[in-house]
């Protein structure tokens, strides 16, 4: 309805965003909502999913299922831009698309970006903290709205579909609760203080946690995950940034290249080395062809993620892991508070192979592991 409003205006644009286009197409969703209001009396235009009015003023659906997808409205121009579920959103997507909004110096139309959600999801923490904890300070209304504010649903029977859900999500879907969070027990975002710059003499290594498979529709594969890390004089740890994505071997290979260059020779890479032959051949590949010249060596991955993960998970507790400031950081808490239960753990993976090569010797890390498999995990005072 919000788009609907200027369609009396020539070169009045609108433009409708779900992060998948079947999203839109889904029963009840925005698309088949507009065809019950518009169909049989307003122009479809079907190679640009837009209805165009008598005006020539324009409503488009479109979709933004990868960061990279944004690029196919880099020319245009709307006046109003909806996002619906915006916590399926990344905030790359959100804060790129305020470049879209323009309209003529003549023009008494005013720019709109609106978002309507669900609290949960990939952008949970990045949507309220933009307009639940900063909202009204930095002129963000935030509008809540629960199940009992919409009368013509059907609420006894909804609730009872929700109820079979898990505690979390039905307190996010029933009450609009951003405060419902899912927690793994290994890692509290609170734990992480975030800070604007790291000193300049600090040992450091870049750890990567390997993955080979491409990102495809209806699939969700693990992701290759590289940790920059770097150890103070005062033994505080500060995460300066981690490099995330999915793609080829090929591609992995030209990131992984280029991500060293960039943070120079003096930096030590190091890889997680997979068992048998095909891990062996992997490190011996990239020593002698990706990253020959650099400090590189593969570490032999033993003991379960959570062992390998525990002594970084006892350093953050204490208050002595940072983070430098970067895109990155909501999605590595997210992924930090689920461990080791949410759906993806590369992050962390490379976070502890990062901090146990920089910070744990071999016999500190032996009894770790001792330890562990004992079933009694302590803070070995690091």
């Amino acid at each position: 309805m919000a788009a609907l409003q200027y369609v009396d205006v020539p070169g009045y644009a609108a433009l409708l965003l779900r992060r998948t286009f079947k999203a839109l197409t889904m029963p009840g969703a925005l698309l088949d909502r507009s065809r019950e209001w518009l169909g049989g009396r307003i122009q479809w235009k079907s190679e640009s999913n837009s209805w165009v009015f008598p005006s020539g003023a324009r409503v488009t659906f479109g979709y933004l299922e990868n960061d990279h997808d944004v690029e196919q409205y880099q020319s245009a121009e709307f006046q109003f831009i909806g996002f619906d579920e915006l916590t399926q959103f990344s905030e790359y997507q959100y804060r790129y698309m305020h470049s879209r909004t323009r309209r003529l110096k003549t023009s008494n139309v005013p720019i709109r970006m609106r978002g309507a959600s669900n609290p949960g999801s990939i952008g949970h923490e990045w949507v309220k903290q933009r307009f639940i904890v900063e909202g009204a300070e930095c002129g963000r209304p935030f509008i809540p709205a629960t199940l009992s504010d919409n009368p013509y649903l059907d609420y006894d029977s909804y609730v009872r579909s929700l109820n079979n859900l898990d505690p979390v999500t039905r307190q996010q879907l029933l009450n609009g609760d951003w405060s419902a969070r899912k927690a793994g027990g290994m890692f509290k975002r609170e734990w992480f203080g975030i800070v604007d710059d790291s000193p300049v003499n600090t040992l450091k290594v870049r750890f990567w946690d390997m993955a080979a498979t491409e990102e495809k529709k209806g699939r969700d594969p693990d992701w290759t995950a590289g940790c920059l890390m770097s150890l103070t004089e005062n033994n505080t740890i500060i995460i300066e940034d981690i490099k995330r994505f999915r793609g080829t071997p090929q591609t992995n290979e030209q990131i992984i290249k280029q991500t060293a260059e960039i943070d120079g020779k003096f930096v030590p890479v190091r890889m997680e080395q997979e068992p048998g032959s095909s891990g062996v051949n992997t490190i011996d590949h990239y020593r002698r062809n990706v990253l020959f010249g650099w400090n590189f060596n593969g570490v032999p991955s033993s003991g379960s993620k959570e062992l390998r993960a525990s002594p970084f998970s006892s350093y953050s507790e204490a208050g002595n892991v940072k983070l430098k400031r970067g895109t990155w950081i909501n999605e590595f808490l997210d992924e930090a508070e689920a461990f080791p239960t949410g759906s993806h753990d590369d992050q962390i993976d490379a976070c502890s192979g990062a901090f146990n090569q920089l910070v744990l010797p071999p016999e500190k890390e032996q009894a770790y592991r001792l330890i562990y498999d004992a079933g009694e995990l302590v803070n070995l005072d690091l």
